[in-house]
């Protein structure tokens, strides 16, 4: 793993068990998330061809567990050991494993659909493209990749760049939507859909997702 990834996963290490506890239930009312979690997964690679769907920073596993409610295959990766502990004690019924997104250990073509919910945040902007083209390895032609990250915010005098900010893990970044999006293509990765919306209680920034489709 890169020493910036190696570092991801101790932040996250220090913090798992209280973060597993905070989190608990955040998804089950974001029904922007759940209803694009639903095309995610209709894409052809797994509602015909019944490949697994990944949950990339899956953290304590509770988007794991959703994907897996909904009669998929599913399993959840992070390079946290501690987060893996406690998703494994949380949802003992799930699969996880350890990896970086840097360095998927998974077979070309092997995924039906990826879920990777604030999972790129803490790479460094440089490093983007080489993570799409890995996420890009791992799917199937016609498989989804679903993202969720911060966006830029332009109150903050954001414009069309990334910006670091003191994420309360370790350092991550807010992006203009646009110029995530503006990354997919390099990757075969076709956009799809995406949502903006402001901060609810307790956030600090707007939250975007990006829904993108592997293209053969």
């Amino acid at each position: 793993m890169a020493d910036e990834q190696t570092g991801v996963g101790q932040a996250y290490d220090a913090v798992a068990e209280l973060y597993a506890t905070m989190f608990t239930g955040e998804l089950a009312s974001r029904d922007d998330e759940l209803a694009l979690i639903g095309e995610l997964i209709a894409a052809p690679p797994v509602a015909v061809g019944k490949l697994p769907v990944g949950d990339l920073g899956c953290g304590p596993g509770e988007a794991t567990a959703l994907l897996g409610g909904l009669g998929i295959r599913a399993f959840g990766l992070d390079l946290s050991a501690g987060m893996l502990a406690q998703a494994s004690r949380l949802r003992p019924a799930e699969t996880f494993v350890r990896g970086s997104l840097l360095a998927l250990p998974f077979a070309d073509a092997s995924l039906g659909a990826i879920l990777a919910r604030y999972s790129l945040i803490h790479l460094p902007p440089a490093e983007l493209p080489y993570a799409f083209a890995e996420l890009r390895r791992v799917l199937a032609p016609g498989g989804r990749l679903l993202l969720g990250f911060f966006a830029a915010d332009p109150t903050l005098g954001d414009t069309d760049r990334p910006v670091p900010f003191d994420h309360k893990v370790t350092t991550a970044h807010r992006w203009p939507v646009d110029a995530l999006a503006a990354l997919l293509p390099a990757a075969r990765l076709t956009e799809t859909a995406r949502t903006v919306r402001l901060p609810g209680p307790g956030e600090r920034y707007p939250q975007a997702t990006l829904l993108a489709e592997a293209r053969s």
